[in-house]
């Protein structure tokens, strides 16, 4: 099998490559914005959310770490949040310095219906798709976006 360093004629397949994924990431982030101000959602509180649906009740502090934030940053976005009834926050139990987050009630039946329009965009996008062929575009995308951190190790937080 070639390698790119081997391919000279016509267009080097790797910018075709990176091409595809600049439109990729241009459709797919529209369509996540679209859907999120349908839900009210910015995309720094739709983080938050699914930061704490996924890795559960945590500091504030860890919470801005997890995101990719400072701490007074993270306190604005839990406000708001607050304030629509999808989180919660409560002194730590065992750090009286330290406030712990969670998701109320409201906040884990919302960000469970953003899983499930994901579920779906992800039926409809790859239903018949091979399975041998989705893992290896699984695998694909993993050396890509480790690449993609390995360039630049602030982003994608």
């Amino acid at each position: 099998m070639k390698s790119l360093h081997d391919m000279s004629e016509g267009p080097a397949p790797a910018r075709v490559s990176l091409d595809g994924l600049f439109e990729l990431a241009e459709v797919l982030g529209a369509l996540m914005q679209r859907g999120m101000a349908e839900r009210g959602l910015t995309t720094a509180r739709a983080g938050v959310l699914w930061a704490l649906f996924h890795d559960g009740p945590m500091t504030q502090r860890a919470l801005a770490a997890r995101r990719g934030v400072t701490p007074r940053n993270v306190t604005g976005l839990l406000d708001a949040l607050q304030e629509e009834g999808l989180v919660a926050r409560e002194a730590h139990p065992t750090d009286r310095r330290a406030t712990l987050v969670s998701l109320t009630g409201k906040g884990r039946t919302f960000t469970s219906g953003l899983r499930g329009g994901r579920d779906d965009l992800a039926a409809m996008l790859f239903a018949d798709v091979p399975l041998d062929q989705l893992d290896v575009f699984n695998a694909l995308l993993v050396q890509v976006t480790e690449r993609l951190r390995d360039v630049d190790p602030a982003g994608g937080a």
